[in-house]
């Protein structure tokens, strides 16, 4: 059957689909899985869709749209799964800007009630010349392929939050801006979390040679059974491509749903950190967030950023109670990056003295 793509999600970038597509009536239900579905309804508020490109685009009543199945569970947004069967009529939900489809269990009152979906079908792809027989497009297609760890990885700069919306983004980037005006290739990629091509473009567009997600890895909502997995492809990939620092953004919080502490965890992916950024909204969750690194993870927070340092304040709290720098990325970037090429410059007289790696 064919059919009319009014808007096509940024979650399927990783598979080039055309406007004029085929669809066909079964459909596989698990995460990656690309389907066509119509909107149903009009919003004034989380109305809008990230396209290929990273433009948002608002929804309209009847619009058709290709977007990924994949799950859900954010603290300041929507929480969904994908069922266990779809089939053609079903009505699903739109559970984030990227495109990410599922059945919706929980709503943030900030946000209203999501967009309701009419499942129309899976999209079909013809990987093959000149054949004819169409196959369910999935977004792990043209994925970046697992890859051992480069030994040693480029040295790593981690940025974790206390939860979503807590300045790791921000952070990320002006660290970025900072490095690569300090004359280094800058790799950045983000994670984990779900399926949004904003944070990488944002990368991008302050200075990164590179910027990679778990998306790219054909992975639309990552999972404590992925992460690690994701991590080592998309950081071994950047260490190829030449960066000479990657800076990490993981998604959502360290007690979330997504890997997060899965990657902090493992000891290869963290073993060329050369520092380590937490970023929170207020100091009893920077003091919470600082005792999981320590006591769970074996890590110790090198600075401390996000909406917690706005303030002088907050900034004070965290120095006294917490013995680590405050600083806004945002409001002193200058300083920011200053500290943590310091922390490049220590890991890498480290190396060379062939020390086991500890960190300044």
């Amino acid at each position: 059957m064919r059919l009319w793509i009014d808007k096509i999600a940024s979650a399927t970038a990783n598979v080039p689909l055309k406007r004029d597509a085929r669809i066909s009536p079964q459909v596989l239900a698990r995460e990656g899985q690309i389907v066509a579905g119509r909107i149903h309804g009009e919003k004034s508020s989380y109305n809008t869709l990230e396209d290929t490109h990273g433009r948002m685009m608002t929804l309209h009543n009847h619009d058709v749209i290709a977007g990924v199945l994949g799950r859900r569970n954010a603290l300041h947004g929507y929480a969904g799964f994908v069922p266990e069967q779809i089939a053609v009529g079903d009505t699903l939900q739109l559970l984030n800007l990227g495109g990410v489809l599922g059945r919706c269990t929980s709503v943030n009152p900030d946000l209203g009630q999501p967009f309701d979906l009419e499942v129309l079908g899976s999209v079909l792809v013809f990987p093959e010349f000149e054949n004819r027989a169409g196959v369910p497009a999935h977004i792990g297609m043209n994925a970046l392929a697992a890859e051992p760890l480069a030994a040693p990885l480029a040295p790593l700069i981690y940025i974790a939050g206390t939860c979503m919306n807590s300045g790791k983004t921000e952070a990320a980037c002006r660290l970025i801006r900072r490095l690569a005006q300090h004359g280094l290739a800058v790799g950045a990629c983000k994670l984990t979390g779900v399926s949004l091509r904003r944070d990488t473009l944002q990368m991008r567009d302050y200075g990164a040679s590179w910027a990679l997600s778990f998306n790219d890895a054909g992975i639309v909502t990552t999972s404590p059974e992925t992460a690690v997995d994701v991590a080592r492809a998309v950081l071994a990939r950047l260490t190829r491509l030449g960066a000479h620092v990657i800076v990490a953004e993981l998604g959502d919080g360290l007690l979330g749903e997504y890997g997060v502490a899965e990657i902090l965890a493992s000891r290869p992916l963290v073993a060329s950190a050369a520092a380590f950024v937490l970023c929170a909204t207020d100091p009893v969750g920077a003091w919470g967030g600082q005792r999981v690194m320590r006591e769970q993870l074996g890590l110790e927070v090198d600075v401390v950023s996000g909406p917690t340092t706005d303030n002088a304040v907050g900034s004070k709290a965290i120095r006294e109670r917490l013995g680590v720098p405050a600083i806004n990325a945002r409001a002193d970037s200058e300083a920011f990056g200053r500290l943590l090429i310091e922390k490049l410059e220590a890991k890498a007289l480290s190396s060379q003295s062939g020390a086991p790696g500890e960190r300044a």
